[in-house]
């Protein structure tokens, strides 16, 4: 028995013949074919390839279909909006200048003040203005009282019907004098031309004032007139809807209606219906082409040099829509996943014709039948497999009308 055992803890002391002790055994090496380094390239490659199929396999039988919620497109009538910046401007809009040179004697009014047609805006000292009135018309009375003796003259063939003209002559001129004075005299009260509201005071009482220096500016705001420059293409689009029109000045916008939103991003109440005043000619630095709308202004809310948005909303009657948050845009085009009835991922191109917030109007690439993916279709590839759960489009759009767009 001692023997055996001096035999096995020989055995585990000392290595094998052959074999050094302070060397542990070699790994056993893949035997590569013997016809160089690409061969053993070649090798490893298919290896991995197998390996990797192996991988794939067991993969795609674990997977499952990805759950997605889908959606048809829905008919209906869509409200699309159009923004444009607008400038707010009065209808009449004057300055007010001084037709007398003076002394301003009186200001009756205030700064920003409601007036009346005819009411005294400003008063120029009329003493120089009375006394030069009252001179011609004392040339006026001699002239009449010259030109009566020499009538009498005549009658006694003491004067020729010569000297009778002159006379005649000098008495007109002499007229037209106390008239040009009587109108001076009367220019002394610059009175309001319309109804309106007074702009700031440029002179008050007591100044020095210049014949055609500014007093003040008068607006009349019953309808303010608003200023937006529309594209060519948007111009062009809308004559073609308006047809033919003997008012080439004026474009109807048919379908729609002209709102104002304001700085504050309430609308105005008032609307301008659906025609506009466009100008003669395009600005070739911009591509558009100016266009006024006429508000009217009862509450006198607005007023003159304002800003605010002109917004031009038209129905489009019975058209298709999806919601936007299911499209997606590939390099400047726009798509949506299509699930078909074996509930395979088709990705389709559309034709968007409008845009609103939340939904988008297609002109070109759905029927009403398709079914498409709500959200996350841009995860999704052609020839995916999903699980799909439908959803009505009334629910999935959140409603079937909508009053902005971007």
């Amino acid at each position: 028995m001692c023997a055996a055992m001096f035999v096995l803890v020989a055995g585990l002391a000392f290595p094998p013949a052959g074999v050094r002790a302070d060397h542990p055994p070699k790994e056993s090496k893949p035997v590569f074919p013997k016809d160089g380094r690409g061969a053993k390239v070649a090798f490893l490659e298919k290896e991995i390839e197998g390996s990797h199929k192996k991988v794939e396999a067991v993969g795609k039988g674990d997977e499952k279909p990805q759950k997605v919620v889908v959606t048809s497109p829905l008919v209906t009538d869509v409200v699309v909006t159009q923004h444009y910046s607008g400038l707010i401007r009065a209808r009449r809009h004057i300055e007010l200048r001084a037709f007398t040179a003076g002394y301003l004697e009186a200001v009756p009014v205030k700064e920003g003040q409601a007036v009346k047609k005819g009411d005294v805006l400003f008063k120029v000292a009329p003493a120089l203005y009375k006394a030069k009135l009252d001179a011609e018309l004392a040339e006026v009375k001699l002239a009449e009282i010259e030109l009566a003796n020499a009538k009498t003259l005549l009658d006694k063939k003491a004067a020729t019907r010569q000297e009778v003209n002159l006379y005649e002559a000098k008495l007109a001129k002499a007229q037209a004098k106390a008239k040009l004075a009587e109108v001076e005299l009367d220019f002394t009260s610059v009175k309001a031309p319309y109804d309106g509201f007074l702009g700031r005071l440029g002179q008050q009482e007591g100044s020095l004032v210049k014949e055609g220096d500014v007093l003040t500016s008068l607006s009349d705001n019953s309808v303010m007139w608003v200023y937006f420059h529309v594209p060519e293409a948007r111009y062009l689009e809308h004559k073609a809807r308006q047809g033919d029109s003997k008012d080439h000045s004026r474009l109807e916008l048919a379908d729609s209606r002209i709102d104002l939103v304001l700085a504050d991003d309430s609308t105005f109440k008032q609307n301008a219906g659906n025609v506009v005043t466009i100008e003669g000619i395009f600005n070739q630095e911009t591509g558009t082409i100016a266009c006024r709308a006429d508000f009217p202004n009862p509450d006198r809310l607005l007023r003159h040099g304002q800003t605010g948005t002109v917004l031009i909303r038209r129905t489009l009657k019975n058209v298709t829509a999806i919601p936007q948050r299911a499209t997606f845009e590939i390099l400047d085009r726009r798509y949506v996943s299509v699930v078909g009835k074996d509930d395979v991922v088709q990705l389709r191109e559309i034709v968007v014709q409008n845009e609103t917030e939340d939904l988008c109007v297609v002109k070109k690439g759905l029927d009403v039948t398709d079914k498409i993916v709500l959200e996350g279709g841009r995860q999704l590839r052609d020839g995916d497999t999903v699980e799909s759960v439908f959803r009505k489009p009334e629910g999935a759009t959140g409603r079937p009308k909508t009053t902005g767009e971007k």
